[in-house]
């Protein structure tokens, strides 16, 4: 079984999958509590599933780009259980999470999420096949500013606030994905870090480090 975490922003999410099923998923958004409500929300989460810690023998983690101090939140917990109890670990791009729930489209797809100090930080992907494939480094910079970077249509998906939401869709050259396809799922995250297991694409639980973009010389707080 393999335990997925997702701090990168305020918005939270935990899962356990077998490769077969999801067997718990839960998410939810807090205000800086990170550290005080994710070991309880594992431990609920683990009991509804009539599950332990000793069943989980891999694990996946949301390594960024997201906010410095929520971040290493949810790599420490994993870090600490896999140097604990020598586990695989898979750590996963943030935005690579919000891509693989697009649907496969022949339009390109940004992926975004909330950087603070009203800029995201987002990345590009084309479809190859069935995947979405990221073109190039995570970027961060306004609504305003990626809206008049785009020449062609594109798809677009992640966390945007309800006014940047409202300029997006008056984009005609944007296509903004439902609010239910933006939302980050942790189960999404589980099963990108079991595909990586199985063909043995495994990260260095003491080297693995999450990814921070900065802004003004400062990184996403």
């Amino acid at each position: 079984m393999l335990l997925a975490v997702d701090t990168s922003t305020s918005f939270v999410g935990l899962a356990l999958y077998d490769g077969d099923r999801v067997l718990g998923e839960m998410s939810w958004t807090t205000k800086q509590h990170h550290t005080a409500e994710l070991p309880p929300a594992l431990s609920g989460l683990l009991s509804r599933c009539g599950a332990a810690m000793a069943s989980v023998n891999a694990l996946g983690v949301a390594v960024g780009p997201g906010s410095f101090t929520s971040l290493r939140v949810g790599l420490s917990l994993v870090k600490g259980i896999a140097l604990a109890r020598n586990l695989p670990v898979m750590g996963i791009s943030t935005l690579d999470i919000i891509a693989a729930a697009q649907p496969p489209a022949r339009r390109p797809l940004i992926a975004a999420i909330q950087a603070g100090r009203t800029r995201i930080a987002f990345g590009e992907y084309k479809s190859l096949g069935k995947q979405w494939q990221a073109q190039g480094p995570a970027r961060s910079g306004t609504v305003d500013e990626l809206l008049g970077e785009i020449e062609s249509p594109t798809l677009i998906a992640g966390e945007f606030a309800s006014d940047e939401r409202k300029k997006i869709s008056k984009s005609r050259k944007m296509n903004l994905a439902s609010p239910a396809l933006c939302v980050r799922r942790p189960a999404v995250l589980a099963e990108l870090a079991w595909e990586r297991w199985h063909k043995g694409d495994v990260d260095d639980a003491a080297s693995l480090a999450p990814i921070y973009l900065h802004v003004a010389g400062t990184p996403i707080e």
